[in-house]
């Protein structure tokens, strides 16, 4: 297995781009979440890379890519993704995305198919905005105050009570990546999910789909993820027993059910 980290120039914007596992290995993608970094896919890359060539980026404005200013949208975040892919020279890649990352699935899916394998779209919605959630509230927040007080409020919305009080290490090590992301990326990222609305779009989906729900999860609750489910043709649905960051909070099984989806 070989590890290599890198950064792309990429449509005016620099990626930190990193590979693990056979070079031979057919392509995966995993996708953040808004506010984390491609180390919250520590677990997966571990496990995955046993086969796969697993490929992870910090979107624009997290992590170490740079960050230009917003506004964001969905297409822009997505058309990242295939530049990636593109200076990589990968066509198809199967895709694994966590709540923005999973947004941003859905758009390659309904938009890019031909580039797009299996795709797991997990802890995500297909719709985010009022009367849901308060977009631009949290955005006035973090650019009054910066990104601490949007890393703290994370804590109880990424894991369980539970979680956070047997793993405070694992929950620090995650949100910490919120806080040291920039406000321009996070508030122009954050305003992409505000705006976005592919609850009719998904169902022209053709893909091999598993829609993944935190059975716990209080920012993509539940309910949006069936509505997913429904709405997309042939869509496979897991529900697992964590809060938003599922793939954090109880790696084993998340790996386990999406290892099963995509024929590991």
């Amino acid at each position: 297995m070989t590890t290599e980290i890198s950064f792309i120039e990429a449509g005016g914007v620099r990626f930190r781009v990193r590979k693990d596992g056979p070079s031979g290995g057919a392509p995966l993608m995993f996708s953040n979440s808004l506010g984390a970094k491609l180390e919250m896919w520590d677990a997966q890359a571990a496990y995955f890379a046993k086969k796969f060539r697993v490929i992870r980026y910090d979107v624009r404005g997290h992590g170490e890519s740079s960050c230009p200013p917003g506004p964001y949208s969905m297409s822009i975040l997505a058309n990242d993704a295939l530049r990636i892919l593109d200076a990589l020279h990968i066509h198809k890649t199967d895709w694994v995305g966590c709540s923005m990352g999973g947004m941003v699935g859905m758009y390659l899916l309904t938009h890019h198919r031909e580039r797009i394998g299996k795709a797991v779209l997990g802890n995500t919605a297909a719709y985010m905005g009022p009367p849901h959630t308060d977009w631009n509230a949290r955005i006035r927040l973090a650019k009054r105050d910066g990104m601490g007080p949007i890393a703290e409020a994370m804590k109880l919305r990424w894991f369980t009570p539970r979680f956070n009080e047997k793993n405070p290490a694992e929950v620090t090590r995650i949100t910490d990546q919120v806080r040291e992301a920039t406000v321009t990326g996070y508030t122009a990222c954050g305003g992409a999910i505000r705006d976005m609305d592919q609850r009719e779009a998904i169902k022209s989906i053709t893909n091999e789909v598993m829609v993944l729900i935190g059975g716990e999860d209080p920012a993509t609750v539940p309910a949006m993820g069936e509505l997913m489910a429904r709405n997309i043709p042939g869509a496979k649905k897991a529900v697992i027993p964590a809060a938003h960051i599922s793939n954090c909070e109880i790696p084993d099984e998340y790996n386990r059910v999406v290892g099963a989806f995509l024929g590991m």
